[in-house]
């Protein structure tokens, strides 16, 4: 099935969107979140450059207005990338609603059934807190 990604801030600022393909119905957060980022890296290795649009930053990139920018072009992996995702997901850095109804558990079964969409919301710290 297709299923809409929608990328927000914390103010329900839409920053980008996507359509995943040939998705299970049921599948846990994990590894929708998993699913969400090999897709991401697979268009980001396709035409690799030296900015990132994912949902997390690679590991020596940087916070810019259009992605992360990376010192170099480059390809990257797509395991460290998920694992840095789910890391993040478990710190607070992002949460997840499916349809309207937040998802908390990353082994949480989600049915996409019935969702029109789903979209990631990016937390980001506090200045000094």
């Amino acid at each position: 099935m297709r299923v809409g990604i929608t990328d927000r801030v914390a103010t329900g600022r839409v920053t980008s969107e996507h359509v995943l393909d040939d998705v299970p119905e049921t599948l846990s957060l994990r590894d929708l979140i998993r699913l969400r980022v090999r897709e991401e890296v697979a268009r980001h290795n396709a035409n690799p450059s030296d900015v990132f649009d994912g949902l997390v930053c690679p590991e020596d990139g940087e916070a810019g207005p259009s992605g992360y920018r990376l010192p170099s072009s480059r390809r990257i992996d797509w395991e460290q990338q998920a694992d840095a995702a789910i890391r993040a997901f478990e710190h607070n850095g992002f949460f997840v609603l499916v349809g309207n109804a937040q998802v908390t558990d990353l082994d949480a079964q989600v049915d996409l059934s019935e969702a029109t969409e789903v979209a990631f919301v990016r937390l980001v710290p506090l200045v000094g807190g």
